[in-house]
């Protein structure tokens, strides 16, 4: 091979050699662009936090639209323990079910005769303050303190509780301190477990009626009264003892039953609770009267001609705040001039309609 040959294709060689390793770095230039690339983009997506799985928010409302009826239940005491807060529930709940014995005009301790009648809290707070719209204590105390338009002031569940002792019991305050108030607000805590604080659940308080525009018919009201009511609270409201010293059914009137300060002594009250609770075995989801029923037995249980206790010092009631007080209640003074007769008896629409639909209890 010639000399000049042998140079060409040396020549050759080397070309094709640099070409080679030109496209070579080319290729890794590339590639490693790329990877750069690559990596910053996870590198952002890596900065940036997933967005969270969507999982449906509990607030406090839908909780209590829940189950809601299940927080309604008798009281099991078998499940307390030997704690001493379990000892005050225990304690909390005898005093709910027989208050007439720990409490009442025949209690042995003569300094602990609070109540002035021998009724128990659950002649009106029934099942011992569990029934669904039976005016239950379930969820009452994560309301408090509330404002009290009859105080007219915020108040705590301690006054409202010595409100039902001196009203519906007709006898006097419980020191805010003493067990038996601690007893019964932990009672009331302990059947509340699981109710979201602050938050009235459906079947608390009493369900609303339809009220007819006209008065209520005390006739009708006895006729209905000595038909579906005197069985068990006596043809004359007397009621039906126990053999622990109170009643098995309570009286609706005369010397043992709530005074004329009462909420009970409401004729829009009395209805309510009537048309939810009354005859024994109604509820609120199967009730035995109509609204115009319970509206008339209420007025008959409550007449002027039926005595009952009287709660000294009700006409300082809703001081300030006249303007609030239920269209029902039975004793001035008001912020009306309807007559008295007809905020006891009714037709109530219109003192409804004079407050622009407010007070309607």
């Amino acid at each position: 091979m010639k000399t000049s040959e042998f140079i060409a294709k040396l020549l050759q060689i080397i070309v094709l050699l640099l070409f080679a390793f030109g496209l070579v770095v080319i290729i890794l230039m590339g590639l490693d662009v790329w990877l750069l690339q690559e990596n910053k983009q996870l590198r952002q997506q890596v900065a940036q936090p997933a967005p969270a799985p969507t999982v449906p928010t509990m607030t406090a409302a839908n909780t209590a639209q829940a189950g809601t009826k299940d927080f309604f239940k008798k009281p099991d005491l078998s499940s307390l323990g030997n704690s001493p807060y379990d000892s005050l529930v225990r304690y909390g709940y005898a005093l709910i079910h027989e208050t007439y014995k720990y409490l009442g005009p025949d209690a042995p301790n003569p300094k602990m005769r609070y109540a002035g009648n021998r009724l128990a809290c659950q002649n009106c707070h029934l099942d011992a303050g569990t029934k669904y719209y039976g005016i239950p204590y379930v969820g009452v105390v994560g309301r408090f303190p509330q404002y009290r338009r009859r105080e007219n002031k915020v108040g705590s569940i301690e006054e409202r509780i010595n409100g039902c002792m001196e009203r519906s019991m007709n006898g006097r305050s419980l020191p805010v301190d003493s067990r038996e108030m601690r007893a019964m607000v932990a009672y009331m805590q302990w059947i509340s477990r699981g109710v979201p604080t602050g938050e009235k659940i459906k079947g608390t308080g009493l369900p609303d009626i339809t009220l007819p525009d006209r008065p209520a018919d005390t006739l009708r009201g006895k006729e209905i009264y000595e038909l579906k009511c005197a069985s068990c609270h006596g043809k004359n409201g007397e009621g039906v003892r126990n053999q622990a010293g109170g009643y098995q059914y309570p009286p609706l009137w005369g010397p043992d039953s709530y005074n004329d300060g009462a909420g009970m002594h409401r004729l829009i009250t009395a209805a309510k609770f009537i048309k939810a609770n009354m005859p024994f075995g109604a509820t609120a989801d199967a009730p035995m009267l109509s609204d115009e029923e319970a509206y008339d037995v209420a007025a008959f249980i409550n007449a002027y001609h039926h005595p009952r206790p009287r709660k000294p010092g009700k006409e300082k009631d809703y001081p300030g705040s006249l303007e609030r007080k239920p269209v029902s209640a039975p004793y001035g003074p008001y912020a009306d001039t309807f007559p008295p007769i007809q905020h006891k008896y009714g037709p109530f629409p219109p003192i409804i309609e004079f407050y622009g639909g407010k007070n309607v209890k």
